[in-house]
């Protein structure tokens, strides 16, 4: 069956998430901007629909990934667990990292300087973006979604989410700055091996956040909006 091209980049990587990489290929955003069909998509980068249809046409595996089966609770505890943790644990230690390239690199190539300013506003804002989420916005779906708990947000949910959505796009603006300045985490012919480490995990947290934007930006807070909606 072919791939249906009015279908939103949010919508196909939900369906198949190793179509996450062939997007990041094409620079399409699937997270922040994962409400834009392909073809529009397509359409405004200048891209021919009909090569990246059949790119993203993967065979099937049968594989469904748990997480896209999950309620709201069990969504919320999910990104929490593995994409919370995962950036508490990463940010200090790749920012330590960082600071170890620029300090011996920095006079070779002064883009790395530029490159932990970024980090160092990336994480500032992420740490403030985690800690809402976990005291105020996940503990509220949680409880909006088990019956007879108490709510702990008063009101409806839209104002916080939008509030995150906005977050989501200053965390991507500066991911794709990094990605910028770094040529794409391309390691110079001169790199030592802290500084091809430094760009490696410096691409993995780009992926690995794109994902956690994802799971939020298109299916667990429209999800939580239309639970709100129809309870």
């Amino acid at each position: 069956m072919t791939l249906d091209p009015t279908a939103t980049l949010g919508d196909l990587v939900t369906q198949d998430p190793r179509r996450s990489r062939i997007l990041q290929e094409y620079r399409l955003d699937y997270c922040c901007h994962g409400e834009r069909t392909l073809e529009t998509a397509c359409l405004e980068a200048g891209i021919d629909p009909a090569e990246l249809v059949d790119r993203l046409d993967l065979p099937h595996t049968g594989e469904t990934p748990t997480w896209q089966e999950l309620d709201i609770a069990q969504l919320a505890r999910h990104i929490i667990d593995v994409h919370h943790r995962y950036l508490w644990d990463e940010m200090p230690s790749l920012g330590e990292l960082i600071d170890l390239v620029v300090g011996v690199h920095s006079e070779r190539h002064p883009e790395l300087a530029q490159v932990a300013a970024d980090y160092e506003s990336l994480t500032t804002d992420l740490a403030s973006h985690l800690a809402k989420e976990e005291r105020i916005l996940f503990p509220s779906i949680i409880a909006l979604a088990t019956p007879g708990a108490e709510p702990i947000f008063p009101g409806s949910l839209v104002g916080p989410i939008t509030h995150m959505l906005s977050e989501h796009d200053v965390a991507g603006d500066l991911l794709r700055r990094i990605r910028a300045t770094t040529g794409d985490f391309a390691a110079p012919d001169d790199a030592c091996p802290s500084c091809r480490a430094m760009l490696k995990r410096l691409e993995a947290m780009e992926s690995d956040v794109h994902e956690h934007i994802h799971k939020e930006n298109n299916v667990l807070f429209p999800r939580v909006l239309e639970f709100e909606r129809t309870r």
